[in-house]
C-alpha cells in the first residue's frame, strides 16, 4: 500500500513540476511574442500629431522638393479685354425718344495660370486664358507684377506663349511626357479660384485622351489625364513630376457643374516644346501633315475589315500629292509606329506628328495585308508644300482667305450710325466673307465680341483663328447683322 501511495505522490509532484515549467516557458514565449508584435506594430503606426518626413508619404513619394521647385515658377495671369455688344434696335423707341445707342462697350476680366520656361521671361499658358485680352498682367509668387505681351498662340492645342521683360527668373525645365507611366505621381500647380500658388497631388490616370475640347475648333488632342485636383484658374498652370520637371500644361476638366469632379487634362510637354520653339523662331506654329484620313480600330471594325490586330491607326484615305501617298502608303494600311514609337490611336499619331515641321523626314511602320512594312516620308504643310511659314505670311494667307479689302471709317459715318468703332469692307473678292453673304460697305465693329477699330485689328483677331467665328457690324443704312462662319 505504501509503495502505491508513494508512486502516486511522486507522479502527482512530477505533474505539478511539468505544469509549472510549461507555464513558465509559455509565459516567457508569450512575453517575447507580445514584445515582437508590439515592436512591429509600433514601427508601422504613428500618432497623427507626430511629424512625418515627406519620404514616408505615398510609399516614398516626395512632394516637397517638386513643390518648392515649381511654385515659384508658376505665375498668376490676370487679363482685361474690351468687349463690344450690339444693342437691339427699336425704331419705335427712336421715333418717340430720339436717337438710340447702337453699341455697348464693356470690360471683361479673367484670370488663369502660367509657367515660366526660361530665365529671361518666356511664359507658357493656355490660349483660352489670354485669347482676346487687351492687357495681360503677370503676378509672380513673390508678388512682383509685370505686363506681358503675346508672342504667339496655337488654338489647335490651346497653347500660348507670353513674354515679360525680366532676367534671372525661376523657371521649370522641360521633362519628357512620353516617359510617363500610368499610375505615376504628379503635381498640379496653379491659381484656382484666385487662390495663388496652390499645389495638388494625383497620379497619371491615362494618356492620349481626345475629344475633350469642342470639336468645332479642330483641335489636336492627346491629353494627359490626372486625378490631381484642378479647378477654374488652374488653366495654363504646371503639371510636374516628382523631380519638379514640367510634363504638361493643365488645360481642362471634365465636369457637370464647372468644378473638379475627378478628372483633369493637360497638354503633354512634348507638344508644348515644339510649339514654344516655333513661336519664338517663326512667330507662328509650323504644322506638319502626313496627308491621310485616319480612324481608330475597334473590335467591330476589325471584324468588318478582317484585321487581325486592334493596335494601330487605320488609313481610310491617302490624299493625292500628300506625304503618305508619295511614300507608298495606301488606303487600308494600318500605321503602327512613327519613328519607332508605337501609335495605338488617332490621338497618339497626332501627338507624334505634332513634334515635327514640314520638310522633316520621318520613319513610318505600317501593316498591309497583316504584313509589316516600313517607309520614310517627308512631311508637308496643309497646302502640300515643305515650305516653312513666317508670321507675316500667315497673316497674309488669312486675309486672302477672307477675300476682302478693308478701310477705316470716317468719324462722320460712325456718328451717323451711332457706333463708336468699325472697319469698312471696301471691296469683296472670292473668299469666306462673300460666301457667307456679306456685302460691300459692311462695317465690321467686332470679331467674336472683340472691338475692331482698324484693319490691323482684323489681322490680329483672325490670326490662327480656329472654329466658329462671329462677325458683328452694320450696313450704311443702319441695319445691324451678325455673321458666323467656320475657319
Amino acid at each position: 500500500m505504501k509503495k502505491y501511495v508513494s508512486t502516486i505522490l511522486i507522479a502527482f509532484m512530477g505533474g505539478l513540476v511539468a505544469v509549472g515549467v510549461s507555464k513558465f516557458f509559455n509565459n516567457n514565449n508569450s512575453k517575447e511574442l507580445a514584445q515582437q508584435l508590439s515592436q512591429n506594430v509600433n514601427s508601422n503606426i504613428r500618432l497623427v500629431s507626430n511629424p512625418l518626413s515627406s519620404s514616408a508619404i505615398a510609399g516614398g513619394a516626395d512632394f516637397v522638393k517638386a513643390s518648392e521647385k515649381s511654385v515659384n515658377a508658376v505665375v498668376h495671369i490676370k487679363t482685361t479685354s474690351e468687349q463690344v455688344s450690339n444693342l437691339h434696335y427699336d425704331p419705335f423707341a427712336e421715333l418717340f425718344f430720339g436717337p438710340q445707342k447702337r453699341q455697348e462697350n464693356y470690360t471683361q476680366q479673367a484670370s488663369g495660370s502660367g509657367v515660366i520656361v526660361s530665365n529671361n521671361g518666356y511664359i507658357v499658358t493656355n490660349n483660352h486664358v489670354v485669347n482676346g485680352a487687351d492687357k495681360i498682367e503677370v503676378v509672380m509668387n513673390d508678388k512682383r507684377s509685370y505686363e506681358a505681351k503675346i508672342v504667339g498662340t496655337d488654338p489647335s492645342t490651346d497653347v500660348a506663349l507670353l513674354k515679360i521683360d525680366e532676367k534671372d527668373l525661376p523657371y521649370l525645365t522641360f521633362g519628357n511626357s512620353e516617359d510617363l507611366k500610368i499610375g505615376e505621381w504628379v503635381l498640379a500647380v496653379g491659381n484656382p479660384f484666385n487662390l495663388e500658388s496652390t499645389v495638388t497631388a494625383g497620379i497619371i490616370s491615362a494618356k492620349g485622351r481626345s475629344n475633350i475640347i469642342d470639336n468645332s475648333k479642330r483641335p489636336i488632342e492627346s491629353f494627359l489625364q490626372t486625378d490631381a485636383v484642378v479647378n477654374p484658374g488652374n488653366s495654363g498652370g504646371a503639371l510636374v513630376n516628382l523631380q519638379g520637371d514640367l510634363i504638361g500644361i493643365n488645360t481642362a476638366i471634365m465636369s457637370n457643374n464647372g468644378a473638379y469632379q475627378g478628372y483633369s487634362f493637360a497638354v503633354p510637354v512634348n507638344i508644348v516644346k515644339k510649339i514654344v520653339s516655333d513661336l519664338i523662331e517663326y512667330g507662328t506654329v509650323q504644322r506638319a501633315y502626313i496627308g491621310v484620313s485616319i480612324r481608330d480600330i475597334d473590335a467591330k471594325f476589325a471584324k468588318q475589315k478582317n484585321i487581325q490586330m486592334l493596335n494601330g491607326v487605320y488609313v481610310s484615305d491617302a490624299y493625292d500629292n500628300g506625304s503618305a501617298k508619295e511614300a507608298g502608303i495606301e488606303m487600308g494600311d494600318i500605321i503602327t509606329k512613327i519613328e519607332n514609337v508605337s501609335v495605338t490611336s488617332v490621338s497618339a499619331l497626332q501627338e507624334q506628328i505634332s513634334k515635327y515641321r514640314p520638310g522633316d523626314k520621318i520613319k513610318v511602320s505600317y501593316l498591309r495585308n497583316n504584313r509589316e512594312a516600313n517607309t520614310t516620308l517627308i512631311l508637308k504643310s496643309l497646302d502640300n508644300t515643305t515650305k516653312l511659314v513666317k508670321k507675316s505670311e500667315a497673316i497674309k494667307s488669312t486675309i486672302n482667305a477672307l477675300g476682302a479689302e478693308f478701310s477705316s471709317v470716317e468719324k462722320e459715318e460712325l456718328n451717323r450710325l451711332r457706333i463708336m468703332n468699325g472697319v469698312k469692307i471696301e471691296k469683296l473678292n472670292k473668299g469666306i466673307l462673300a460666301q457667307v453673304g456679306i456685302k460691300e460697305g459692311f462695317i465690321i465693329t467686332a470679331i467674336d465680341k472683340k472691338k475692331i477699330e482698324n484693319p490691323k485689328d482684323i489681322e490680329n483677331a483672325m490670326l490662327n483663328k480656329k472654329g466658329v467665328v462671329s462677325i458683328q457690324g452694320f450696313y450704311p443704312n443702319g441695319l445691324g447683322i451678325t455673321y458666323q462662319f467656320s475657319m
